[in-house]
């Protein structure tokens, strides 16, 4: 195991408050007779000059105890997993005992810090869930996934800045290479390709040969791995500013295949990706939120797939009801909306649909202005518009209860939209037929 010291890098990087919480666990930590570091991305992207915003804490000895002693003196709550020794402490930014003891400015300070016991994994098969016991900070960098996050920096005590590296980490960090620690890598946990691939892209960095081809060998463990787990590899590529190489090297590699045949990426995908990640909702259209970006990609990810290939694709990612929703309606109504011309159609066609597949339909149809329009008036104008009476109304009239008042209403709505009347002397003249009409069905 390799070692230097990185003291002044850290401190010269980070700010007042991130440094000065910092020492308070380290303090901590070394009271309780623990040995502390920070690792992985962390310790990484300092020493390419860009240092992360999250802590990610290993404790030779007690992570949890520790992450339970910081919220008792400082506030915040903590969530811990004991099967895997790991604690989250989400700090209380308006704790008094923390601005005291950190003289921190707003904005200095993570929203939580994460801590792990240093530990040792094994797989009892291939894509398993790993087996945890407790171990030794160089056992836990070995377990790691790449050599270049195999790197720690010591925080407490008289080793305060040291660092450690397993594999020869930085000697690949300085050559811009991506590379797993052992040959079982991709087979303990293939997700490692999806966040080998992201690495790359994010640091414009090169998967060495000998990991691509341990990458292509595990390729069809890939099935076997949950839903829940690619999906959340696929939200963390979402969010990164790279995410179209990101998609297009996943593409190449076949690993978009590998988690469902009918995944694909081409140029189509990578220009409406583009737009979607610049775009917010106009104003007008006056929706009750801004979509969220993932759930308008993964709508215009399978919009053009038949709606069995999209349905088998949702339940692979094991996709949330909402983002499930705009999947599989996002652009099914594209031919309705060119061959519809009345206003009323168009509504009834669009009306079906939530507000992010309506949104994630208008990405899609770029440079068919028709549908698109009928979009833009329906969000901005056409939904809005409703009868000025209602079913109150109807009873005064002498009209029964019953599925009369629905169609009644929609019609005097289909007229106001149709512009078959334009004022309430018109509706009540209409309503009157209406009304009329009914009770003679009735």
């Amino acid at each position: 195991m390799a070692e230097s010291s990185l003291r002044e890098v850290l401190e010269g990087n980070l700010a007042p408050g991130r440094l000065a919480l910092l020492r308070k666990v380290a303090e901590r930590a070394a009271g309780d007779g623990n040995q502390l570091y920070v690792v992985g991305g962390f310790v990484r992207d300092l020493l390419l000059g860009t240092p992360s915003q999250d802590f990610d804490f290993v404790v030779e000895g007690d992570a949890i105890g520790l992450a339970y002693k910081l919220a008792r003196d400082y506030g915040g709550q903590v969530h811990s997993h004991r099967r895997f020794g790991t604690a989250k402490w989400i700090l209380d930014q308006q704790n008094e005992a923390l601005h005291q003891a950190l003289e921190f400015e707003p904005g200095d300070l993570p929203e939580r810090l994460d801590f792990v016991t240093a530990r040792s994994e094994s797989y009892e098969r291939p894509t398993a869930l790993p087996s945890v016991r407790e171990g030794d900070i160089r056992g836990d960098l070995e377990r790691r996934d790449f050599s270049i996050n195999a790197l720690a920096l010591r925080l407490d005590g008289p080793q305060y800045g040291e660092l450690l590296e397993v594999e020869n980490g930085l000697h690949d960090l300085e050559h811009k290479r991506i590379r797993v620690l052992h040959s079982d890598s991709f087979e303990d946990d293939p997700t490692r390709a999806l966040r080998a691939v992201r690495l790359e892209q994010r640091l414009g960095f090169e998967i060495e040969q000998k990991t691509l081809e341990l990458m292509q060998r595990a390729l069809p463990l890939m099935a076997a791995v949950s839903g829940e787990r690619i999906r959340s590899e696929l939200q963390a590529i979402f969010v990164e500013p790279e995410i179209l190489p990101i998609m297009r090297r996943l593409h190449e590699l076949g690993l978009l295949g590998a988690i469902h045949t009918d995944l694909i990426w081409d140029d189509w995908l990578a220009a409406r990706f583009g737009a979607t990640l610049q775009w917010s909702a106009p104003g007008d259209w006056q929706l009750e939120n801004q979509p969220p970006t993932q759930r308008l990609l993964y709508g215009l990810w399978v919009c053009r797939l038949s709606e069995p290939s999209a349905n088998s694709i949702c339940d692979r990612l094991m996709l949330s009801q909402a983002d499930r929703a705009v999947a599989l309606r996002t652009g099914r109504q594209s031919c309705e909306l060119e061959l519809a011309h009345d206003p009323s159609k168009l509504v009834r066609c669009l009306e079906r649909l939530p507000e992010a597949a309506l949104a994630a339909t208008w990405l899609a149809l770029e440079g068919e202005p028709t549908p698109r329009h009928a979009i833009e008036r329906y969000l901005k104008e056409w939904r809005w518009v409703r009868p000025s009476v209602d079913g109150n109304r109807l009873h005064q009239m002498g009209l029964p209860p019953g599925p009369a008042y629905g169609r009644i209403l929609n019609q005097l709505r289909d007229a106001w939209l149709d512009g078959e009347i334009s004022d309430p002397e018109a509706e009540a003249d209409l309503l009157s037929q209406l009304v009329k009409s009914a009770g003679r069905d009735g």
